[in-house]
């Protein structure tokens, strides 16, 4: 009996962030955590490795070391080192927030120069991290809402081009890409209409076993890494060379303060909406910390850089399952399927066409998300002025690159061509200069 009671005490943890859980009960919800962001966590991965003209020897070890760096990030969120990490139920990966800005460093200055920008910006965002609460304010949520917004249109080429078979692909735009991308999204659409419950956010995984299954029987899927594959791997320790361009790292770590802006929001929503208090300092200077120093490992072992992910966000204010021990089981997963080699492998085999299929809502999502944004920000006349101007500067003077030959070199690298980094000066300025009093406060109807 009282035994009995022990494991009643144990089993009502799961609803608090301290105390021990039965593994039993803890494995379930870890998986599930791993499920909502497992192909958000790969994605970028295999986008930018397309993009610049990786193997797909290298793009398989890419993606297991992504799980491993996403599992040691999310434990460091949990359980902190020093002043690094929330001590919160924060689950991190791989970000999409850097993949526009790495499309453009990769082809380029070449894949070391993402990776070294990557390092810099990251050691850069974690320093910053620490004097969180006193330059938080700067980048306000209308200035974030515009530059998510911005990030989400950047993508959509990026997406179309998967679509189509992938960048520089033989058979780019061929009735093949054309009849699995079409199947593919179609899939994703399917399975998020009819799917009940907790099953809806599994649309995008659906969608390309759906699509992968589809590719197999078209011929389409190349397995010899699978068969090569060996049983137990470890990443290897800058398996590129580092190189530190200086036009790459200036773009790169602007959009790392847009990352620690994201994190600040995911950090103080989980918070709100499940523990029912506001984040505290020490907290959003950790989570960010994490976000820098953990990004900038993952680029010694080749990776891309992390950040706490959103539908885990929203999968724990579903749950109210917030127990850090039961959510470290979904992190251990994460790092056994890393050193699994045939896990990567598998993945890596997956077509651009089926990829493209998923990205393009994906991505669709990210647009829609920096819109709903933009609205709870309210539309006040000051913050339609700030959001009309920096999109339209950021995506209209990019599309019409020889506008910047006035400038200087490193003007021109960075600003050129990358909408991201326009708009997010442009807000930055703009939320600068536009006065706080006198705003129109009226929001227009949401529903």
């Amino acid at each position: 009996m009282g035994l009995f009671k022990s494991r009643e005490a144990s089993l009502d943890n799961i609803y608090t962030l301290d105390g021990p859980v039965p593994l039993a009960k803890s494995v379930p919800f870890g998986l599930q955590h791993v499920l909502a962001m497992f192909v958000a966590n790969i994605a970028p991965i295999m986008i930018v490795a397309g993009v610049c003209g990786l193997g797909p020897q290298d793009t398989a070890s890419l993606i297991q070391t992504a799980m491993i760096v996403a599992g040691v990030g999310t434990l460091v969120q949990l359980f902190s080192v020093w002043k690094v990490g929330a001590r919160l139920p924060i689950v991190m990966g791989v970000s999409f927030t850097f993949v526009s800005i790495f499309c453009f460093v990769g082809p380029k200055w070449g894949f070391g120069a993402v990776l070294g920008a990557a390092f810099a910006g990251g050691i850069i965002e974690g320093l910053l991290g620490f004097f969180a609460k006193y330059w938080r304010r700067i980048i306000s949520p209308i200035v974030a809402a515009c530059v998510v917004t911005a990030i989400g249109f950047s993508l959509l080429p990026v997406g179309a081009n998967s679509f189509a078979g992938g960048f520089g692909a033989k058979d780019f735009g061929s009735v093949q890409n054309w009849v699995l991308g079409t199947f593919t999204l179609v899939s994703c659409i399917g399975f998020n209409i009819f799917a009940k419950g907790n099953l809806k956010p599994l649309s995008v995984l659906f969608g390309l076993v759906a699509g992968y299954i589809l590719a197999l029987f078209m011929g389409k899927v190349d397995l010899s890494l699978v068969a090569s594959a060996g049983l137990v791997s470890l990443p290897h320790f800058m398996p590129f060379e580092l190189d530190f361009n200086l036009s790459a790292i200036i773009s790169v770590t602007m959009i790392y303060l847009v990352s620690a802006t994201e994190t600040i929001g995911d950090t103080t929503a989980m918070t709100s909406t499940v523990l029912n208090r506001d984040a505290t300092d020490k907290e959003i200077s950790g989570s960010i910390a994490c976000d820098g120093f953990v990004s900038s490992l993952s680029s010694l072992f080749g990776c891309l850089p992390i950040t706490s992910f959103s539908q885990n966000i929203g999968l724990l204010a579903m749950t109210k399952v917030v127990n850090r021990y039961a959510i470290a089981t979904g992190a251990g997963i994460m790092i056994l399927a890393g050193v699994f080699p045939i896990v990567g492998a598998l993945l890596a085999s997956l077509p651009e066409a089926v990829l493209g299929g998923c990205t393009i809502m994906m991505f669709g999502n990210i647009v829609i998300a920096g819109l709903m944004m933009i609205g709870s920000c309210g539309y006040s006349q000051r913050n339609i002025v700030i959001a009309a101007l920096s999109l339209s500067v950021g995506l209209g003077f990019t599309q019409a690159p020889q506008m910047f030959a006035i400038f200087p070199d490193i003007v021109r690298t960075v600003f050129a061509e990358n909408c991201v980094a326009v708009v997010f000066l442009a807000a930055i300025i703009m939320n600068l200069i536009m006065p706080q009093e006198g705003e129109v406060k009226a929001k227009m109807p949401l529903k």
